[in-house]
């Protein structure tokens, strides 16, 4: 909400100055009591929630006691079975009963356990089952599911590997009786002999799952809430609604629930609301999640919204005024200030503003002053600037085409069509077209450095042409910065340069090196001969730009070193290094754009 009015605020043309101080002024009264009031509203809902919990954790202590004493009821059977005589007498691996007593046993041990049936109705069944192979239960006849080994069944495996001690299975269907399929959760535990170290059998307790459904469904944890069990791999023991999450029609948050300490709380969000889940332990290893939702934890969530409203109004009006007042003594100057600027749109740049208060709005006037007197000494500083650009790109223009190199090369030419050599006049007459191409376009001055290479090696191969073994040359440019651009005709002026006062005049053959780089965001172009070189005073007046170089030719140095620092900046541009005798070479750093 307070994005969205921000977002309004700022992209609202306001038309008076007026306005939108007072607009600025009552939103940030605003803000400030929706923010209180907010922090208000927050504070009651933890202290809410913290109350809440601290209840729930107590109703869990008390589900997890009694769940505690239901079970210890049942582990109270067990022992019943345990030091009964006939139980432990039937199950004995060493037993003399002989089939005709078996029968006597059974409906001892089976009146046994009908007399518990009788007294406890939560229990759906009671069975021991022999190593020996004898198995009795609550029923006169006990009559096994032919189809179901009791001993793959998950309560009889657990049972073996607790080594006497009792284990609660997850619900399930017991369909170890043939005819019969309850939903119930089973209390198994191996029994031993008198000596305490022989295992002779598995005793087991099916317990209906609706004593645990109606310990948990008598717990009122608001409109919303519920209780649900899980054991500690994640299985549901017992929930509400356990057929929607079989289904996938709703979920829990099982996973942390799993890593949430007994005693302790976390929330989640969904669909229905701000959900607090409140974890306790038992001692089988299972855990009762009490899950209540927020909004059900405060009653009167309306009427602290109302007043959050009422104080967000009573603040408004309060800021108009304020605002108001504030705004029509902020802009009297302001706009004077305003008027003085209309004067500068006209043209006049000799106003100067006088603003008599001492504050920010003075030191704006006088900001305002010293802008005017910049913007026009940067004006007259423009047109000088426009005028030497014109006369620079006037002498590109003049130099683009070099009548002694086009008569050079057309002589060369004429001279190979009157030797028939055709190939070459066709080479040498295509490579002539494309480097001319390159150089008279004039629709932009930025050209890509894949065309100016491509340039420079049409124009080397005319003058490798011209001057055949006396000239060689080596490019060495990665094919990373082809993209990037620069201006038009960088590098032919001091290659031009390099042949016709480094090589041309040398008695042995001479090589040009071309190579590129990058470093950081700026390219550099060197470009490397083995020439005749220059001496320290020729190459100090090259570098200041005294000298003559090779206008005569083609386009000065000195021009493209001035066409680069125009287009870039100061920064940027060439330095020469020659020896005599030796060689010259010219590095052009320009930056790397796209």
């Amino acid at each position: 909400m307070l994005r969205d009015l921000f977002r309004i605020f700022t992209t609202w043309k306001w038309k008076s100055l007026t306005t939108s101080l007072l607009v600025a002024f009552s939103g940030l009264i605003l803000i400030v009591i929706a923010i209180i009031s907010l922090n208000n509203y927050r504070l009651t809902v933890d202290a809410a929630e913290q109350n809440s919990q601290v209840y729930i954790q107590e109703i869990m202590r008390q589900v997890n006691t009694n769940i505690q004493t239901y079970i210890d009821n049942m582990e109270n059977i067990s022992l019943l079975a345990l030091t009964n005589k006939d139980v432990t007498y039937y199950i004995s691996s060493n037993s003399f009963i002989g089939k005709n007593d078996i029968r006597p046993y059974e409906k001892r041990i089976s009146d046994l356990f009908q007399n518990i049936l009788y007294s406890r109705n939560d229990i759906a069944s009671i069975m021991v089952f022999g190593y020996n192979g004898r198995t009795v239960s609550d029923r006169r006849i006990t009559a096994l599911n032919p189809n179901i080994d009791p001993k793959q069944q998950s309560w009889y495996i657990n049972a073996q590997k607790m080594n006497g001690k009792s284990i609660v299975s997850p619900p399930h269907i017991q369909n170890v009786i043939s005819g019969e399929y309850r939903w119930v959760v089973s209390l198994s535990r191996e029994l031993k002999s008198n000596d305490g170290i022989t295992p002779e059998g598995i005793f087991l307790v099916d317990l209906n799952l609706s004593v645990i459904d109606k310990l948990c469904s008598q717990i009122y944890l608001g409109k919303k809430g519920y209780v649900f069990i899980v054991d500690g791999t994640g299985n549901i023991i017992y929930h509400p609604q356990q057929q929607l999450l079989y289904s996938n029609l709703a979920t829990e948050e099982i996973p942390q629930v799993l890593t949430t300490a007994s005693g302790q709380s976390f929330t989640a969000d969904d669909n229905k609301g701000k959900r607090i889940y409140s974890v306790q332990d038992t001692g089988l290893g299972w855990k009762i999640v009490g899950v209540t939702y927020s909004d059900d934890l405060i009653a009167n969530k309306s009427s602290i919204q109302h007043s959050i409203l009422l104080y967000a109004l009573l603040g408004l009006g309060i800021s108009i005024i304020i605002s108001l007042l504030l705004s029509l003594h902020l802009t009297k100057p302001i706009k004077r200030l305003q008027q003085d600027m209309k004067q500068v749109e006209l043209g006049n740049f000799h106003i100067q503003t006088s603003i008599e208060e001492d504050n920010e709005i003075n030191q704006l006037g006088q900001s305002f002053n010293v802008m005017v007197n910049e913007i026009k000494h940067l004006m007259d500083e423009t047109v000088q600037t426009s005028e030497q650009k014109r006369k620079t790109e006037l002498l590109l223009l003049q130099a683009q085409i070099n009548p002694h190199f086009l008569y050079n090369t057309l002589d060369s030419i004429i001279w190979m069509a009157e030797q028939e050599k055709h190939e070459e006049v066709v080479d040498m007459t295509s490579a002539l077209a494309k480097m001319f191409r390159a150089s008279i376009t004039r629709d932009q001055e930025l050209v890509s450095i894949r065309v100016e290479i491509e340039h420079i090696r049409h124009y080397l191969f005319i003058q490798k042409m011209r001057y055949r073994e006396q000239l060689d040359y080596v490019f060495d440019i990665p094919s990373d910065i082809l993209q990037y651009k620069t201006v038009k005709i960088l590098l032919q002026p001091f290659i031009e340069n390099a042949i016709y006062h480094g090589i041309r005049s040398k008695t042995t053959p001479g090589i040009i090196y071309i190579s590129a780089r990058q470093e950081q965001d700026d390219l550099l172009f060197e470009v490397r001969d083995n020439g005749l070189g220059m001496t320290a005073e020729r190459l100090a007046q090259v570098n200041e730009g005294t000298a003559a170089t090779n206008t005569q030719h083609g386009i000065g140095i000195g021009n493209v070193n001035e066409r680069i620092q125009l287009y870039f900046g100061a920064t940027y541009g060439m330095s020469i290094h020659s020896v005599l005798g030796e060689g010259t070479v010219v590095t052009i750093r320009v930056p790397a754009i796209l």
